[in-house]
């Protein structure tokens, strides 16, 4: 069963990678750049933390979001050690049939994506944090954190299956240290 779902993640990404262009490899480049694709936002959602908390409040946001992303940072190296996974640039099954858009293909295993589970972890954070105050934060943050997931498998460095992990397991940290953050700003 596992076999047949390993397969099955192997077709869709075979599918989705293939729906690439060189006409649309800078734009996905761009979002899966972490100083292009990320950065910006996270130093927007700091400052439209700092307009609406002050100073207190955004040094509190800043120190949970930094922890959160370690720790997934960490829980993804861990896994991708521990399960030992090929990134599809370097499964020899595959690797000749798709895309590698990026100039190199990354480490050697990708079971999970970090940078989904990063991008899910802030914004579903920013979301909790923010949702009382700008009223369609979550359509945004969701739509950027979704195009940085999928650029994964577009630049050919991630499965679905990778991505979709880092989804559920950025989104599960995300809330556990929204909680930790209201526990802690309560004291």
């Amino acid at each position: 069963m596992l076999e047949e779902l390993l397969q099955q993640d192997k077709t869709l990404f075979l599918y989705l990678n293939g729906l690439g262009s060189d006409s649309w490899d800078a734009f996905w480049l761009f979002v899966t750049n972490k100083w292009t694709g990320s950065a910006p936002v996270y130093a927007l959602l700091l400052i439209l933390s700092y307009i609406k908390f002050g100073l207190k409040k955004t040094l509190l946001i800043v120190l949970s979001v930094g922890v959160l992303i370690g720790v997934t940072d960490q829980l993804a190296n861990f896994f991708k050690y521990g399960v030992g996974r090929f990134r599809p640039c370097h499964d020899e099954e595959i690797n000749s049939l798709m895309r590698l858009v990026k100039s190199s293909c990354g480490g050697k295993y990708g079971y999970f994506s970090a940078h989904a589970a990063n991008s899910f972890a802030v914004a579903i954070f920013f979301i909790n944090v923010l949702k009382k105050h700008i009223r369609f934060i979550w359509v945004l943050l969701l739509a950027w954190a979704a195009l940085v997931a999928y650029s994964r498998i577009y630049v050919g460095v991630h499965f679905p299956l990778d991505v979709v992990t880092g989804m559920l397991i950025g989104s599960t940290l995300s809330w556990i240290f929204y909680r930790l953050m209201g526990k802690l700003e309560a004291r």
